[in-house]
């Protein structure tokens, strides 16, 4: 039995890709795929030209495809930028994360002021920025967010809609996010549907 069939679709750099669909359709389903963290049974993931189904997902990660998960997965005992260093993991020159982080800060000026508060400690809408700007600090290309704005008030859902789409059109990276949201989903550029478990 499959969660996911007769899917098909391209990403273009500098868009932002909306994924919808009911609970069960099959858009956590398709990130957790499309990094590895899932195996495909058939079909094929294809990523800059390259077969990257049956690469490990930490490979992949190197790639620059960066998950944020559902939830604003942040280390709550660690610094936001002890956070931001650790989705840097995967630079080896000190000056590129350096250069990573200045960018990072310009695009978020207050991840920077709070820099050495204790990420566990910061709102919700805070947290969010520090999972997007923690997949961003790794120079990921693409960026798959789940529910960015899951349990964020307008305002803020407003806010981190925004700065996606800023992130996809200025930074020149695609940006695909998972959403019940209709305002999230008529923001981006494209909507891609689900329904269960085929792109309808």
């Amino acid at each position: 039995q499959y969660i996911l069939k007769d899917i098909s679709f391209t990403l273009e750099k500098g868009k932002t890709y909306a994924l919808v669909g009911t609970n069960g359709a099959g858009k956590t389903t398709t990130l957790q795929t499309l990094t590895g963290l899932l195996s495909a049974k058939e079909g094929s993931v294809v990523f800059e030209g390259k077969d990257i189904t049956r690469v490990p997902a930490h490979k992949i990660v190197e790639m620059g495809i960066a998950h944020v998960p559902e939830g604003r997965r942040v280390f709550s005992d660690l610094s936001v930028y002890e956070n931001l260093i650790m989705g840097a993991y995967t630079r080896k020159d000190k000056a590129e994360i350096q250069e990573s982080l200045a960018g990072v800060y310009k695009r978020f000026p207050r991840l920077e002021e709070r820099k050495g508060q204790r990420a566990g400690t910061l709102s919700g809408g805070e947290q969010q920025r520090v999972a997007i700007a923690r997949a961003l600090a790794s120079e990921a290309k693409v960026l798959l967010a789940d529910e960015p704005t899951g349990n964020l008030d307008e305002t803020t859902t407003g806010e981190i809609i925004e700065l996606l789409k800023q992130t996809a059109h200025e930074l020149g990276k695609c940006v695909i996010v998972v959403t019940h949201s209709r305002e999230v989903a008529q923001a981006a550029d494209h909507i891609l549907k689900l329904d269960h478990g085929t792109l309808i």
